[in-house]
């Protein structure tokens, strides 16, 4: 009677068993087609369909305002007018906001805080002495400013004057000195605004334009997306291995200028190589005359060149981050040289 109730009691306890292997193995399969989005301070939300905001609001996100070939050649010249002194005023709008989510490689979602819904943010552009007027919004929900590299008050430095959630400031400032410089969010911790995409390129050009050219802005960046301060992957531009997939097109003798600003985070360089081919730099970009010829620039953050080519054969040609965990986690791209 003991050796019948007992074989019962193993019975039962391996039906239990599969059942519960079973349906352990149905929620696995469930979960597996949802879309896992890792947000803020590690927090991950896991949901169907549409990617909705890591916060848990209504809203869903855009993600094809992320467009790495649109990024490269587009430049923000903003809403022009003239003073009663005849200076040009150049107004921009730029809109903060640090709920959405975007795609950082398939299947990897990040939460990234933007300037006008993209990373980087749009490339503002003016001419030596205009008046630059930003207006900025703070659609986030935490403090934010835009802090601009160049010369100007301290009062528009960004600084110590926090704009909060539904919070607007308007910087005001003269396009000085002509050159390559940046902006980015600077409300502590610093790093966490900077590493989640609160940056973009600000051109100042000098009064008597530089020589024609194919001009285009690489931003050289990276993701922490497992919040241990080591980058997860790298890019120029905002998604990895992009210029793998879709080879940037430029024509053969014609002189290429590259706007590179390296804002990568929680590494202390970064580099870019071009083969096949030499460059010149012109470092910070606040002179007119080449600082060196070579095929490799290394640059810590907030560095930043504009270098000048043309390419003699027609082909594609690789460009990448010469330190190889960068160039192997995603920050590596081609040129399509045409006849």
């Amino acid at each position: 009677m003991r050796f019948n109730k007992l074989l019962i009691v193993i019975m039962v306890v391996a039906i239990a068993g599969t059942a519960f292997a079973v349906m352990s193995n149905l929620q696995v399969k469930a979960q597996s087609e949802d879309k896992m989005v890792v947000g803020h301070s590690a927090g991950v939300y896991r949901t169907t369909g549409d990617v909705l905001n890591p916060e848990g609001e209504d809203a869903r996100v855009n993600l094809d305002e992320i467009d790495p070939m649109k990024y490269l050649r587009e430049f923000d010249y903003g809403t022009v007018s003239k003073l009663e002194d005849g200076t040009t005023l150049r107004e921009f709008t730029i809109v903060a906001d640090d709920r959405q989510v975007m795609e950082v490689s398939p299947g990897v979602f990040y939460n990234v805080w933007t300037f006008n819904g993209t990373v980087p943010g749009p490339t503002i552009r003016a001419t030596e002495g205009d008046l630059v007027r930003i207006h900025f919004i703070n659609n986030g929900t935490k403090e934010h400013t835009m802090h601009f590299h160049g010369i100007h008050k301290a009062e528009m430095d960004g600084v110590f004057e926090k704009v909060g959630p539904g919070g607007k400031f308007t910087y005001e400032f003269y396009a000085e000195p002509f050159g390559l410089h940046l902006y980015h969010c600077h409300v502590q911790p610093l790093e966490e605004h900077i590493s989640h995409g609160l940056y973009g390129v600000y051109i100042v050009d000098p009064k008597t334009p530089r020589t024609d050219a194919d001009e285009m802005v690489m931003v050289m960046n990276g993701y922490d997306t497992d919040f241990d301060t080591e980058n997860n992957f790298y890019t120029v531009n905002g998604i990895p291995f992009y210029y793998m997939h879709h080879p940037i097109q430029i024509e053969k003798d014609r002189l290429v200028r590259v706007y590179l600003v390296n804002i990568l985070e929680f590494d202390q360089i970064n580099n870019f190589h071009l083969h096949g081919n030499l460059f010149h730099v012109y470092k910070t970009g606040t002179g007119l005359t080449p600082d060196e010829y070579t095929d490799m620039i290394t640059m810590s953050q907030a560095e930043r060149s504009i270098l000048e080519f043309s390419y003699k054969y027609p082909g594609q040609y690789m460009f990448h981050a010469h330190k190889t965990e960068f160039a192997e986690k995603g920050w590596t791209g081609l040129f399509q040289v045409k006849e």
